[in-house]
């Protein structure tokens, strides 16, 4: 089979990876890819902004199964252009989609579906927010309403920063158009957890969970980012929480889907916070995440192409999804300046080496390469992906890798899965 990967970051690399493992599998391709990936799949120039130029690539290639990274051309509607065409896709649809490009359609949504997630107001003005704020305690969260590539959500300390904030995002000088509606939601407390199932369209079958490490620096301190590191364990949910997620939150939303007329096809990625009330979604992803995919991925025994397949032609439910006991661990590797502003261009030395770590595999996510070497082309870098018998050797693998691996200003959190391994 011939497989279309979109997208340019670890987390298609990390796909790139698994998928090049089955034996059904005779070519890959990905779309625009980046240096690292290049190494593992032909690489392809297309614009993931431009339906067209995707459209155009597709015709060109005919795969046999197209997978969509990245959300943007989730929400273009790329795989409604590729599925009436014929093309086997994975993902989903444009209308589907909006469970992640509006978080004010997943708010209401959820209402409906009594779905638990935490309180909230939807604002379209200044003075909707400064009305709305009345009945919020401090901290609370504001989140620009449309895609911010994981930085349209800030937790203000006091209403009159929300106020601030909702403001800015309203203006467009935060997030640009993302911003021009705004939820507010009470702040919940807890650990996060990310929790991704595959879906037919009418049932579903869980991942393994993995933890997802946001905020730039140590300690959960510093703005949000698209993601610093993530972990994955055997122990991080156990079999009885895993079962009510299913039932109380995943299942409920493709049933939700459906029988509101929008099926849902792919894999729905729920972003939970587990609260002393119980989990609770803190917002849904139409996608792999980025950079859960790599732990995630390391720990899968079983062929991925089946799971891809199965969801887009169903028959979920009789894929045999096979998992290591390992634990796994990402560690992002970033430009300096990240989330802000960033130079690129920095040379990458110390790639061999890494890569020659126990149980170490590096995933690119922001490089190019040319004449034979790597530099750095965007603010998350590399994702240094390490799998080991238990966290604490993974966790060791991970940074020790982390350590053989130079650029200019590269900076990467010290404290990935550091919390569970306290547990």
């Amino acid at each position: 089979m011939k497989v279309l990967v979109l997208g340019g970051g670890g987390r298609e690399h990390a796909l790139v990876w698994k998928l090049r493992q089955s034996s059904r599998v005779s070519q890959v391709y990905c779309a625009p890819g980046n240096g690292g990936i290049a190494e593992e799949a032909e690489c392809l120039p297309v614009d993931l902004k431009n339906v067209e130029s995707i459209i155009s690539l597709g015709e060109r290639l005919k795969p046999d199964l197209t997978v969509v990274g990245p959300e943007l051309p989730l929400t273009l509607g790329v795989v409604d252009e590729f599925t009436r065409r014929g093309w086997p896709t994975f993902g989903p649809t444009r209308a589907a989609a909006q469970l992640e490009s509006s978080k004010s359609f997943a708010k209401e949504f959820m209402q409906r579906h009594r779905i638990p997630t935490a309180h909230y107001a939807i604002c379209d003005s200044a003075q909707e927010v400064r009305a709305a704020l009345t009945h919020f305690h401090a901290p609370i969260v504001v989140k620009a309403d449309g895609l911010a590539a994981g930085k349209g959500v800030v937790i203000a300390a006091s209403r009159e920063e929300a106020s601030q904030v909702a403001g800015e995002m309203l203006s467009g000088k935060m997030v640009g158009t993302a911003g021009a509606r705004v939820v507010l939601e009470e702040c919940l407390k807890g650990d996060e957890l990310s929790f991704l199932v595959v879906s037919d369209g009418e049932r579903v079958v869980p991942l393994v969970a993995a933890q997802d490490h946001k905020r730039v620096f140590d300690g959960d301190k510093g703005p949000n980012t698209g993601g610093m590191g993530a972990y994955s364990t055997p122990d991080i949910i156990d079999d009885r929480m895993r079962d009510w997620l299913v039932h109380h939150i995943a299942q409920p939303v493709i049933s939700g889907m459906k029988a509101e007329g929008t099926e849902y096809r792919g894999v729905l990625y729920c972003g939970l916070m587990m609260t002393a009330r119980g989990p609770m979604v803190l917002e849904f992803n139409c996608r792999f995440g980025d950079p859960e995919t790599q732990p995630i991925l390391m720990r899968l025994e079983s062929d991925l192409l089946d799971a891809l397949e199965a969801s887009v032609n169903g028959g979920i439910g009789e894929v045999d999804f096979r998992w290591s006991q390992d634990s796994t661990v990402c560690v992002v590797m970033a430009s300096g300046g990240y989330p802000g502003a960033f130079e690129l261009g920095k040379k990458i030395t110390g790639l061999d080496e890494a890569a020659r770590v126990e149980g170490v595999k590096v995933f690119h996510a922001g490089t190019t390469k040319r004449d034979g070497e790597f530099f750095t082309a965007g603010g998350r870098v590399l994702g240094v992906t390490a799998r080991a018998g238990d966290l604490s050797t993974a966790v060791q693998r991970a940074y020790e890798a982390c350590g053989k691996i130079k650029f200019e200003d590269a900076h990467y959190r010290s404290d990935i899965a550091k919390r569970a391994l306290r547990k």
